[in-house]
């Protein structure tokens, strides 16, 4: 069982940066992959970023690549994105998400999600 809480939202002007935080509890954290995912209103829940066990592999949405870094630190337990030159359209709901492996289908564990808005 791995419990997921995000922090680290809020408002700021395009141009700006914020840094999310993601705290997992749970003996097996650092064997999971870890993803984020946004929510825009009116919008389906889309894939922004993903982080495999160990920090070596990584992957991102088109929208976001070279603009959003994903890390972890499995030592503290937690899973970061770095969000740097934020637009109006990265506003939504940010969520942290697990999955036992960087090929499953699918992810299992599902934090409660941070707002995010990006002001013009």
């Amino acid at each position: 069982q791995v419990q997921l809480v995000e922090s680290g939202g809020g408002l700021v002007q395009a141009g700006g940066s914020l840094r999310l935080s993601c705290a997992a509890s749970g003996r097996t954290f650092s064997t999971y992959t870890m993803g984020w995912f946004r929510q825009a209103p009116g919008k389906e829940r889309e894939f922004v970023a993903v982080i495999n066990s160990n920090g070596a592999f990584t992957k991102y949405a088109d929208s976001v690549k070279a603009r959003f870094t994903i890390s972890r630190d499995n030592a503290k337990n937690m899973v970061y994105l770095q969000m740097n030159s934020l637009k109006p359209e990265d506003t939504a709901v940010y969520y942290c998400a697990a999955k036992p492996s960087w090929v499953a289908g699918s992810y299992d564990y599902w934090g409660q999600g941070t707002q995010v808005t990006v002001s013009s």
